[in-house]
């Protein structure tokens, strides 16, 4: 068994002293002079990829008139459908006349299109904003921690004996990311569970790391509520409508992100697009902005910069999800189509946010956030300085990537490639930064035995057994954890994987440890004791939910679950 990771307490100074030397803040200041660039590199980058820019426009007008008609948000500017309606009538003046004509009119038709989506996208950031909003969240959360420890809300609410940073244990090298932070710009490529990451990660780097803000994706249906699109609007975040899956918004969206990144730009998003709605860590990644860095890393070595960016893939754990129910819920609709049945499908409300902060902090427990090995945008680990290394341990040059004799050059087809390399190392590093939790490893042994003793039945089929006639006798899940335990340990000496401390308890304390951690707020628990002291689940499917994290690293090939099965259901099957 390898010695643990040493977990990080310690609250570091800003990386950067001046806010005005922020890289987001100098973007937002020149916010005027972006956006051209922005619309100048997408209309190019149209130009090259779609040579019939009148079908393209025909095409996005088509789509936007949908999404007007079907998907309308109070956030969508009032004159959406008189903007677009004028760019129809246009592109039917310009079929009738001149066809030598057309290709002028078109391309003026496209430069409107990019910079309306331009001008939507682009945020601003504001210093006294940040600075408001950072003394704001601090302040209420360490408020609301001192008041759930206490039981009672306002027994310890001016109190200061508890820090939310005590709450949030750090993992990994903080002190080359933040020589890094630096000498090039961070891309910070995080997992995604909860709505709930955003504040968590943007809290951990600016008040624990010391790192300089970054720029970062926000749904624009967010901006829906006018508190919250106050903030955002003045805190570098950019907005991103999902709704839009036309071409050119999504040129201009990469534009936007390929440009900052390569202003300088400390960047935020989460490569698997979207919460995980299993639960189990990101094996497919999206593209798109993923790409942006690669772009903006050859675009600089084409201006003879040596300047670099740096990939950070962070991996979060959380002992429970507030929308646990409620995403694996919709991954079980997409997954079984007409095999499953669904159940109610609501999402969390504000009341159920403070329910749901009140028992994380009232509740012994604790949030894990692993940032991984930093690396080049060809996934090459770097040091403090910025060197790249390859596998067998010799330095490379980043330049050397871009280059065909000797000359720096773009190729968007190699870029491509190299995009899709670099998805696969993050993934790799998701899987092995990712420290395991006693909450995950009881869900996994559970659900995996629960599927063991219903063997001849699909998981559909197993989900829709009535929790109420299930248990799990305690010697056995005792036993059938301990198995794994050792199967863990292992990996973690391998590199596979970290583990908590936790995960080095005695077999007995860790399974008390982990249920007492899983799905705390829950109102159905995942699992619980009964009174005889076995084991219970009052909800399958969230269970299943927490188990799939630990899913991808094939744990249930390696134990034999019939050594831990009890005689009925050896009997039956």
């Amino acid at each position: 068994m390898s010695e643990p990771q040493r977990l990080n307490y310690t609250l570091y100074p800003p990386v950067v002293e001046d806010p005005k030397s922020w890289p987001i803040y100098l973007l937002s200041e020149d916010r005027k002079k972006f956006i051209p660039e922005i619309d100048e590199y997408t209309f190019e980058r149209l130009a090259e990829l779609y040579p019939k820019t009148g079908d393209l426009i025909a095409e996005t007008m088509y789509l936007e008139r949908i999404r007007i008609k079907e998907e309308p948000w109070k956030v969508d500017p009032p004159n959406d459908r008189s903007f677009w309606n004028k760019i129809g009538q246009k592109l039917l003046l310009v079929k009738k006349n001149d066809v030598k004509a057309s290709k002028s009119s078109h391309d003026e038709l496209l430069k409107k299109i990019i910079n309306r989506y331009a001008e939507e996208i682009v945020g601003t950031f504001s210093i006294p904003t940040f600075s408001f909003a950072r003394k704001f969240l601090t302040f209420f959360f360490n408020r609301w921690l001192n008041a759930a420890a206490a039981r009672h809300f306002f027994g310890r609410f001016w109190s200061s004996k508890h820090r939310l940073y005590e709450r949030l244990r750090v993992h990994g090298d903080v002190e080359t990311i933040r020589d890094l932070a630096k000498k090039g710009t961070l891309v910070i490529v995080p997992t995604h569970y909860s709505n709930l990451d955003s504040i968590l990660i943007g809290y951990t780097m600016d008040s624990v790391l010391g790192l300089p803000p970054t720029s970062y994706g926000a749904g624009l249906n967010l901006y829906n509520s006018g508190i919250p699109a106050f903030f955002m609007n003045r805190l570098g975040a950019y907005r991103v409508d999902r709704r839009k899956k036309n071409p050119i918004y999504l040129e201009t969206l990469k534009a936007m992100s390929k440009l900052s990144i390569e202003r300088g730009t400390h960047s935020l998003f989460f490569p698997g697009g979207t919460r995980s709605r299993s639960g189990m860590i990101e094996s497919k990644l999206k593209l798109g902005l993923l790409g942006t860095a690669v772009e903006a890393q050859r675009a600089l070595c084409e201006k003879q910069s040596d300047k670099k960016i740096f990939m950070v893939p962070v991996v979060l754990g959380y002992h429970y999800v507030l929308e646990a129910p409620h995403l694996i819920e919709q991954h079980l609709r997409i997954l079984g189509k007409q095999r499953y049945l669904t159940g109610k499908n609501t999402g969390a409300s504000f009341r159920e946010w403070l329910k749901f902060a009140w028992l994380f902090f009232s509740k012994n427990t604790e949030i894990i956030l692993s940032f991984g090995k930093p690396m080049d945008v060809m996934g090459n680990f770097v040091d403090a300085t910025g060197a790249g290394f390859d596998q067998h341990n010799n330095e490379i040059h980043i330049k050397d990537y871009f280059s065909v004799n000797g000359k720096v050059t773009a190729d968007i087809q190699r870029e491509a490639e190299y995009t899709k390399l670099l998805a696969d190392k993050i993934v790799d590093r998701f899987h092995k930064e990712n420290v395991v939790l006693s909450s995950q490893v009881v869900a996994y042994t559970a659900f995996t035995m629960l599927k063991e003793y219903n063997e001849k039945l699909d998981l559909f089929a197993v989900l829709r057994l009535p929790p109420d006639d299930f248990v799990f006798p305690i010697e056995n899940f005792t036993a059938a954890v301990g198995a794994l335990q050792q199967i863990l340990w292992e990996l973690e000496a391998k590199g596979k994987m970290e583990l908590s401390e936790q995960i080095r308890y005695n077999t007995v304390d860790l399974v008390r440890d982990g249920i007492k951690n899983l799905g705390v707020y829950h109102t159905t628990k995942p699992l619980t004791f009964n009174k005889n002291g076995d084991i219970e689940s009052d909800d399958f499917k969230t269970l299943y939910y927490y188990h799939n994290h630990l899913e991808n690293y094939g744990l249930a090939k390696r134990v034999n679950w019939d050594l831990f099965k009890i005689e009925e259901v050896k009997n039956m099957n």
